[in-house]
């Protein structure tokens, strides 16, 4: 019976370093090894090249590296990049790049699928087939850096969590990849780039706060109405808003850091005054900003974007109560790649 190999990226460095140890070779030997797998990116033993082929051979009968590889990439006409990455075991995910003139920004995938049940959501039809590996989430990042330099000459300056999957449902495996995303031994990316967006899971919400994460936060909100938000949302039917709202006044108070709250208006579901006002009284118990997301159809369903009107209408009463609005046009739409509201059909 053949024993299925371990991934090489599941160890820390001291763990690594302690195999050579415990194989007869010298420690620093493990840095070596790791500056590979994370700073250099190596995607098979034989690309390191400065480790003896003894060591190789003896990495390869022990290890495998279960790197992603990009199976399809597609090019919209406004310049986003959208990748469909294939994973170890077959099952596919979608990452994104998303330039501006000034910026190049990743969405990166955190599941297979996704454990919730947005009805207005493309990756919620898909089953969650399983978590996303640290080193899953590292390469999608590391290849949108790739592409960044490679068609805008310039390296990848921001990253959001709003692909496919609920980030925090993969909380361990997401904080590690973030880790090493932000480690001077991995990109090296500033936390302050990078934005984590849930659905809104309160406990979770408030274990990140505890925790003191560096990065910043960012809720998929869509409704401050409590029956609306359980309508489109049904899983937040466990998670009431006054059970959100304690858990981001709590995080504000151990990090100082805005949440940005996520929000599209769809045509006669959230496009109404009282819609409009529960939002302002919900933006007020903690400092915020809000994205106004216009929405790609995934059908020719219930979930429509409203008017221009009902856009501003929003605009202008946010304005009014010093909350600062904006408007994030879709992107990609030709390829199918809002981010946000993924799903594998490449």
């Amino acid at each position: 019976m053949q024993i299925e190999k371990k991934d090489i990226r599941a160890l820390t460095k001291e763990q690594l370093r302690n195999f050579f140890v415990s194989n007869g070779d010298k420690a620093f030997r493990g840095n070596q090894v790791y500056e590979w797998l994370w700073q250099k990116r190596a995607h098979t033993f034989e690309d390191m090249t400065n480790v003896s082929k003894e060591t190789r051979a003896m990495l390869e009968a022990n290890f495998v590296i279960n790197h992603i590889k990009v199976d399809t990439l597609q090019r919209s006409e406004d310049g986003t990049v959208k990748n469909a990455v294939r994973l170890h075991d077959d099952l596919i995910v979608e990452s994104v790049l998303i330039p501006t003139e000034t910026r190049t920004t990743a969405c990166v995938s955190s599941q297979v699928g996704c454990s919730l049940d947005c009805n207005f959501c493309a990756t919620a039809r898909l089953k969650r087939m399983r978590n996303l590996e640290p080193g899953e989430i590292y390469d999608q990042v590391a290849a949108i850096d790739n592409e960044s330099r490679l068609y805008y000459d310039r390296p990848l300056s921001n990253i959001v969590f709003m692909g496919m999957g609920e980030p925090l449902m993969n909380y361990p495996n997401v904080m590690k990849a973030i880790d090493m995303i932000t480690s001077t031994e991995g990109l090296g990316m500033s936390p302050k780039r990078i934005t984590v967006s849930t659905s809104g899971i309160p406990k979770m919400i408030k274990k990140m706060a505890d925790d003191e994460v560096k990065f910043k936060l960012a809720v998929s909100l869509h409704s401050a109405v409590e029956e609306i938000r359980n309508e489109i949302m049904p899983f937040t039917k466990n998670f009431p808003l006054t059970d959100l709202r304690e858990s981001l006044e709590y995080w504000y108070r151990k990090t100082k850091s805005k949440v940005t709250y996520e929000y599209v208006v769809w045509k006669g579901i959230n496009d109404d005054k009282k819609s409009i006002d529960a939002l302002v009284k919900f933006c007020k118990y903690v400092p915020c900003k809000v994205n106004l997301i216009e929405y790609n159809p995934i059908d020719d369903g219930m979930f429509q974007q409203a008017s221009e009107e009902a856009t501003n209408a929003y605009i202008t009463a946010l304005a009014k109560s010093n909350i600062v609005a904006k408007v994030r046009r879709s992107r990609g739409k030709d390829i199918d790649a809002a981010c946000g509201q993924l799903a594998n059909k490449s």
